[in-house]
C-alpha cells in the first residue's frame, strides 16, 4: 500500500466491495443450484445401479456369451467422452477432468473426443485433437435426451469399428467439499467381481436369449451411465463454483480489512502531520 493516497485506498475499497457483492451472489446461486443437482443425483442413482447390475448379472451367469459390445479387440483408436463446464470460476473442476483424460492418452492420433461443455471443446480443439462432436450449454442442467444422443453416437462409432473402446471422464460428487475426476470404460463392457450379498439369485432365465436381452439393455446401460455422469458432474460443478466463490468472498473481505487498516493509518498520519505543522507554525510566531 506504500505510496497510495487515501483517495486511492477508498476507491480500491469500493471496487473490491463491488466484487465481493458479485462473488457472494454467485455463491448463493451456486448453493441453490447445488441443492437441485443433489436431489436429481439421488433420484438417478437407483436406476443406473439397477441397469448396471442386470447387465453384470447376465455377463456373469451366461456361459459362452457372445456379443459385439463384450468382445475385446485390439485398441487402435479410443473414444473419450469428457464432461466439463461451459463456464469457469469453479476452481480446478474443469482442468482436473481434462487432465484425467490426458493422462490416459499416449498418442493423440489414436484418440477421438466427444466433449460436453465449452471448456473441454475449446481445450482439445485448440490443441489439434480430433473432436467428433461437441455438446455445449447442457452441463448445468442436463436432460436424459442429451445422454441418449451422446450414447447413440458412441455406440455408432464403436459398431462401425471407428473406435475400439469408449471411455467416459466425469467428476464424481463425493461431498460438498470433495469432487473427484473419474474415468470408466463403457465399451467393451468388462466383467466386475460380484459383491458379497445376503441374498443371491441362484438361477435367472433370460428370454428369448441373454444376447437379445443385452441388445436392449446395453444401450440403456450406456445412456444411463452417461446421464448419471452428467448429473454427478453438474453437482460437482456447482459445489466447486460455490467453494470458489466463497473463497473469493473471504479473500475480498481480507483485502478490504487490510485496505481499511491502511486507510486509517494514512488518515492518522495525515492528522499527525497537520498537528505538527500547526504546532510548528505556532512556535514560529513566538
Amino acid at each position: 500500500m506504500a505510496g497510495m493516497g487515501m483517495r486511492d485506498i477508498k476507491r480500491k475499497i469500493r471496487s473490491i466491495n463491488n466484487t465481493k457483492q458479485i462473488t457472494k451472489a454467485m455463491e448463493l446461486v451456486s448453493t441453490a443450484k447445488l441443492k437441485r443437482a443433489r436431489d436429481r443425483l439421488g433420484s438417478t442413482r437407483p436406476y443406473f445401479e439397477t441397469v448396471k447390475n442386470t447387465v453384470q448379472d447376465i455377463f456373469r451367469n451366461s456361459k459362452d456369451l457372445r456379443h459385439e459390445y463384450l468382445t475385446q479387440r485390439e485398441v487402435k483408436k479410443s473414444l473419450y467422452i469428457v464432461i466439463t463446464a461451459d463456464r469457469g470460476l469453479c476452481g480446478g473442476y474443469n482442468i482436473n477432468a481434462i487432465k484425467k483424460a490426458q493422462e490416459n492418452i499416449e498418442d493423440k492420433e489414436k484418440a477421438i473426443f466427444i466433449t460436453i461443455g465449452q471448456k473441454a471443446r475449446d481445450f482439445f480443439t485448440k490443441r489439434g485433437y480430433e473432436v467428433a462432436e461437441s455438446f455445449i450449454h447442457i452441463s448445468e442442467k442436463p436432460e436424459y435426451k442429451h445422454a441418449v444422443n451422446i450414447g447413440k453416437m458412441a455406440l455408432e462409432l464403436y459398431a462401425k469399428e471407428e473406435v475400439d473402446e469408449v471411455n467416459l471422464i466425469y467428476t464424481k460428487f463425493e461431498s460438498t467439499i470433495s469432487q473427484v475426476p473419474k474415468l470408466i470404460k463403457l465399451l467393451p463392457i468388462a466383467k466386475e467381481e460380484k459383491k458379497e450379498e445376503n441374498t443371491e439369485f441362484k438361477y435367472v432365465s433370460y428370454e428369448p436369449s441373454p444376447e437379445e436381452v443385452l441388445d436392449y439393455l446395453i444401450p440403456k446401460y450406456i445412456e444411463s451411465t452417461i446421464f448419471g455422469a452428467l448429473i454427478e458432474s453438474s453437482a460437482s460443478e456447482q459445489a466447486a463454483r460455490r467453494i470458489a466463490m466463497e473463497n473469493a468472498t473471504d479473500n475480498a473481505e481480507d483485502m478490504i480489512d487490510d485496505l481499511t487498516l491502511s486507510f486509517n493509518q494514512a488518515r492518522q498520519a495525515a492528522i499527525t502531520q497537520e498537528i505538527t505543522e500547526i504546532v510548528g507554525g505556532a512556535e514560529a510566531l513566538k
